[in-house]
C-alpha cells in the first residue's frame, strides 16, 4: 500500500509559483499585523529599482539552493509598540501564510525595522 502511495505522489507532477505571488503573500501578511505602519524600501533597494526590476516595496526574496525561501522585510512601525513583539508576529504570519497558501518552506525571515511613525488623530 505504501508503494502505491509513493507512485501516486510521483505522478502528480510539479507545482510552480510565480515570484510576484510570493511577494504579494508576504506583503499582505506583513500589513495584517497591527502596529505595522507600512513597508518601506531600504536605501540599497531604492538604488536597485533605479537600474533594474527589483522586488516589491519593502520585501527582498531569495530562493536558497535547497529550495527554501529567505525573506527580508523592511517595515516602519507605530510608536508605542515593542519591536521584538511586532517582528515576531510578522515572522509568524508570513510563515503561516506561505505554508498554507503555497506549501513552501521558509528557512529565514529577517525583519528590519527602518523607522517609527506616530499615529495622527485621524488614525486613532
Amino acid at each position: 500500500m505504501a508503494e502505491f502511495f509513493n507512485e501516486l505522489q510521483e505522478d502528480k507532477g510539479k507545482i510552480t509559483c510565480d515570484r510576484n505571488i510570493l511577494l504579494s503573500i508576504i506583503s499582505l501578511a506583513t500589513k495584517e499585523i497591527s502596529g505595522v505602519s507600512k513597508l518601506q524600501d531600504s536605501f540599497s533597494m531604492k538604488l536597485k529599482k533605479l537600474f533594474s526590476k527589483a522586488d516589491s516595496t519593502g520585501v527582498k526574496l531569495k530562493v536558497a539552493n535547497n529550495g527554501q525561501l529567505v525573506i527580508d522585510v523592511f517595515i516602519r512601525i507605530y510608536s508605542g509598540n515593542t519591536v521584538p513583539e511586532i517582528a515576531f508576529k510578522v515572522q509568524e504570519n508570513i510563515k503561516n501564510n506561505i505554508a498554507s497558501m503555497v506549501d513552501m518552506r521558509v528557512s529565514k525571515i529577517n525583519i528590519h525595522v527602518v523607522g517609527v511613525d506616530f499615529k495622527t488623530e485621524e488614525q486613532l
